[in-house]
């Protein structure tokens, strides 16, 4: 595999998890002397309008026979008109971070819809990348035969120095890393800290504020609603390099997902030696382990509350987590690990 193109839906400069991940790979690959062409599609996604279709269409008919193209999975039904032919000439591998049925948020009529496009869809690659052994059973229920499903987790940005947690005077500091999307859960995590708010804390929400405008004002409301303005800062998106700060910042790393493919906010949260209070949605207990972090269940804002409450009164216990979480964060592959896992899935899967 000595060249490949990488289909993305939009930018591929975007600050999310996935986009965080394909970057990493691009340049990686690159470094090792490989030729990496990448195709930012235009049109919405993920339910794919015409700009889309057309783009996904044109983007494959310029491949010539037999070339190497991997498909970024939420750009999938742009695909659908012209995946079952165009699989006939061309090499394609799917990147799926999380099946897009599991996204939270979706009526009934859309989940299905999304359901079944990943049921036709996904069987007619040579093989599907995921980033987690959860994702990959969800992919293996959605048609695609084990062996052609390969894991190749993320890298971790780490600290350069160990980061020495001592205990704090003032406020303890919270730090959420993500999106403010339905399935991130914020609301949930408001919810959960005005029924604590007797405590001295204070929440920093690192994440992008336009990608669901409904939902970020669904939290502002929220958060003025608990009179918690002066306790909660909505910082938006933060690129690589100001994110180290936060983390280094933090007390405690906290977030509701309703459902993760991997989470990669909370595997570098480990790495900065953070306790993490988290949910047991999706792939995070597998990322997460008992040692590092608390974890209740997706949507329930008292069994959050009772968490957080836990790790804020208890010194010791948050000293003994953010241990933890330090040591399992030390395990993590780092960038140059996880490109040449990627590597190895790829040429496996195409082999």
């Amino acid at each position: 595999m000595k060249a490949l193109a990488l289909l993305v839906p939009g930018r591929i400069d975007q600050l999310t998890g996935g986009y965080l991940y394909a970057r990493h790979l691009v340049d990686g690959m690159r470094a090792r002397g490989r030729e990496v062409a990448v195709r930012e599609l235009d049109g919405r996604f993920p339910d794919a309008d015409a700009i889309a279709r057309d783009s996904t269409a044109r983007a494959l008919a310029a491949l010539g026979d037999g070339a190497v193209a991997v498909i970024d999975g939420l750009a999938l039904a742009g695909f659908d008109d012209c995946l079952a032919r165009e699989a006939r000439r061309l090499r394609l591998l799917a990147l799926v971070h999380h099946p897009l049925a599991d996204e939270t948020g979706l009526d009934v009529g859309a989940m299905k819809a999304f359901a079944a496009l990943e049921r036709r869809s996904l069987p007619l690659f040579r093989g599907v990348i995921c980033p987690s052994e959860r994702t990959a059973s969800s992919l293996a229920a959605c048609g695609v035969a084990p062996d052609r499903i390969a894991v190749a987790p993320p890298g971790t940005m780490k600290p350069v120095r160990a980061i020495a947690r001592a205990k704090r005077d003032g406020p303890l500091r919270l730090l959420s890393v993500a999106t403010v999307t339905p399935r991130k859960g914020h609301a949930v995590l408001i919810e959960a800290l005005a029924g604590i708010a007797s405590r001295d804390w204070r929440l920093d929400i690192v994440g992008s504020l336009a990608r669901d405008r409904a939902t970020v004002e669904a939290v502002r409301s929220a958060i003025a609603r608990h009179g918690l303005g002066a306790r909660v800062n909505l910082l938006g998106q933060r690129p690589q390099a100001l994110l180290a700060d936060a983390y280094e910042r933090a007390d405690v790393f906290v977030l509701a997902s309703y459902h993760e493919g991997y989470g990669m906010a909370f595997a570098e949260a480990m790495a900065w030696g953070l306790a993490i209070v988290a949910t047991d949605a999706g792939a995070i207990p597998d990322t997460v382990p008992e040692s590092a972090g608390i974890l209740v269940p997706p949507g329930d804002a008292k069994a959050l509350a009772a968490a957080l409450a836990r790790v804020m009164d208890d010194d010791d216990l948050r000293a003994a987590l953010a241990a933890g979480a330090a040591a399992a964060g030390a395990k993590l592959p780092d960038w140059d690990q996880a490109v040449d896992r990627f590597i190895v899935a790829a040429e496996g899967l195409l082999a």
